[in-house]
């Protein structure tokens, strides 16, 4: 990694437009921009594919800035080389195409024709890394360009000096598919976090736990991992998950998202893109 470079890139904030320089009411930042910090060893992990259901949301055919987009029934065998980009703190904690909230420090994407979501082997043509992203997403809409990585996905390629890198796109195939009493058991299971901050020092964290309220406490957890400590709810089902979303932003913590459990039960945790 070009370390200084990357340093430079992150404290000022450099832009990089995946989806569109047109600013949107939606975001607060009129352009993209990087984070400033980077990616620690857990948020680096590939994403780890496994059979879910096909979204309720973001799998219909669209039409965006004139152009039609037909969404796949089945990546099965799906492969493609072109360009990726990728996106960060204008999209960060905002609702993704497939109704979940964008972390740029997870393995995620967006594609433009993909089921919502997909498990892709991402390669970077120019050093051979690779990379597993759970397609989640819809973008970019620019016509020289195939996928729009996370920052950390795009950091694990080495392609943040860049911006853009030829790749090649590869879709896991989870061979058989999931039975119906298997998909309704996977969509009630306590699957989901709600991260409301993180911070080095974990006596912040205990004082706000300890002033939320009686219904947020009862579910309320820390977690540590390289440092940082994060306050976490949960965990709860898919569908719990966007009711406990709203009512704790309504609250006082506007900058809280989602996580899958799974992101943060090792040693980990940690939220996007619509557009």
């Amino acid at each position: 990694m070009k370390w200084n470079s990357l340093l430079i890139l992150l404290l000022s904030t450099f832009l990089l437009s995946s989806c569109s320089n047109s600013p949107t009411g939606r975001y607060s930042q009129h352009k993209d921009s990087a984070p400033t910090r980077l990616p620690n060893e857990s948020e680096l992990r590939n994403a780890v594919p496994v059979h879910e259901p096909i979204s309720p949301q973001g799998n219909r055919d669209y039409r965006v800035l004139g152009n039609d987009y037909e969404v796949m029934e089945s990546a099965a065998g799906y492969v493609e080389e072109g360009y990726a980009s990728w996106y960060g703190n204008k999209f960060h904690g905002h609702l993704t195409s497939n109704g979940e909230y964008y972390d740029m420090y997870s393995m995620s994407a967006a594609h433009t024709r993909l089921p919502l979501p997909t498990y892709v082997k991402v390669t970077n043509l120019r050093n051979d890394r690779s990379v597993v992203v759970r397609v989640n997403d819809r973008g970019p809409f620019h016509p020289e360009r195939i996928i729009d990585l996370s920052f950390a996905a795009a950091y694990k390629l080495d392609m943040l000096d860049s911006g853009t890198a030829p790749v090649k796109i590869e879709a896991i195939s989870l061979n058989t598919p999931m039975p119906a009493a298997q998909k309704t058991a996977a969509e009630n299971r306590p699957d989901y976090l709600i991260q409301l901050v993180a911070s080095s020092n974990p006596d912040r964290l205990s004082q706000l736990k300890h002033d939320l309220p009686p219904k947020f406490q009862e579910i309320a957890t820390t977690e540590q991992s390289h440092g940082l400590h994060k306050l976490m709810l949960g965990p709860v089902s898919e569908d719990d998950s966007y009711d406990l979303l709203e009512q704790i932003r309504s609250s006082g913590y506007p900058e809280a998202f989602r996580v899958k459990a799974a992101q943060s039960q090792s040693d980990t945790p940690d939220a996007k893109h619509q557009n």
